[in-house]
């Protein structure tokens, strides 16, 4: 079993900066590529970006790119979405998963960690 450990979140202002990290207790063949989502409330879950472990495949949603980007560190099982620039619509609760594609859809992950919540005040 994989289990998936969320940390970073918190209440930033708007404009501010905030990395959020996801650690995995192990990796397999089902764990190869890593996704961020985010729900706000009253939302549908939307993906926010995903890469893969070695880092050269990474995809970083419109809605956030040029803001926010993945870091693998492989020595820690540890990926982390470094957020910038952050502005109130980004406020909702973070998850990551783990899979075996790369896929926009979080249906398509086996795995999912508890959430961790994001505030941009204005």
């Amino acid at each position: 079993q994989v289990h998936l450990v969320e940390s970073g979140g918190g209440l930033v202002q708007a404009g501010g900066s905030l990395t959020l990290s996801c650690a995995a207790s192990t990796r397999t063949w089902r764990t190869t590529v890593m996704g961020w989502f985010r729900q706000a409330p009253g939302k549908e879950r939307e993906f926010v970006a995903l890469s893969d472990w070695s880092g050269e495949h990474t995809t970083i949603a419109n809605s956030v790119k040029g803001r926010f980007t993945m870091v693998v560190d492989n020595g820690k099982n540890t990926m982390y979405l470094q957020m910038s620039s952050l502005k109130p619509e980004d406020t909702a609760i973070y998850h990551c998963a783990a899979g075996s594609t790369l896929s926009y859809s979080w249906s398509d992950y086996h795995y999912e960690g508890q959430g961790t919540q994001v505030t941009v005040s204005s």
